[in-house]
């Protein structure tokens, strides 16, 4: 394995030495956020099928976990509360570890076609009262668990990144069949043979059928 070359007099190590490099954050730009969901943030997330959760643990190691649903999944109780299902998943529970030890997470919400997005910073809380589970029920199913999200920060973030990496342009999308399976990054490094991926991939694709919900 190649071994990268650090050197420490590039390394930024303050802020004085970044804002010396990458210049000064203007007074709007600090006046964007707000610490409560306004309506138009609201109306946002009512449109947002997508987003992921940036969690941490007492040791600050990170997570960041994908969360998808119908538009509006993400359910605004009021100005400073959000409700978020907690689906199925691998059983692995990061995200909700990370919460048991230490509340503060973030909130990346996308909507497909649009490239701005919206930030949102907070504390967390995990819930399996049956009247917010009640709230989230698709196909029949309802969620175990809610994660309830108390707002401290929140504000719109430019569409620069999306725009950069042409993420909704359909030119730019790849055949999923030349990007590596879930079998393979999960099989790779577990050297496993190239029959035991498929079958994974087999029992991976029959999950989605079995356990969406």
């Amino acid at each position: 394995m190649n071994e990268l070359n650090i050197k420490s007099e590039y390394l930024i190590n303050n802020e004085a030495e970044l804002r010396s490099l990458c210049g000064e954050t203007t007074e709007s730009i600090w006046a964007k956020a707000t610490t409560v969901i306004t309506e138009p943030m609201q109306k946002f997330i009512s449109l947002s099928p997508f987003c992921c959760l940036s969690s941490q643990n007492k040791e600050m190691k990170t997570d960041l976990s994908p969360r998808g649903d119908p538009a509006g999944f993400v359910k605004v109780f009021n100005e400073s509360t959000l409700l978020m299902p907690d689906r199925p998943g691998n059983r692995r529970y990061d995200t909700m570890r990370n919460i048991v030890e230490t509340p503060q997470v973030s909130i990346l919400f996308i909507i497909p076609g649009v490239p701005i997005t919206l930030r949102v910073n907070g504390r967390a809380q995990i819930s399996h009262d049956p009247e917010l589970i009640e709230q989230f029920e698709v196909k029949g199913k309802l969620p175990k668990l809610v994660v309830i999200i108390h707002v401290e920060e929140a504000y719109g973030h430019c569409a620069k990144a999306i725009l950069r990496s042409k993420l909704w342009d359909p030119a730019s999308q790849l055949e999923p069949s030349s990007a590596p399976s879930l079998g393979d990054l999960m099989a790779h490094h577990r050297k496993i043979s190239t029959e035991d991926v498929s079958a994974i991939n087999s029992s991976i694709k029959q999950d989605l059928i079995d356990s969406m919900y």
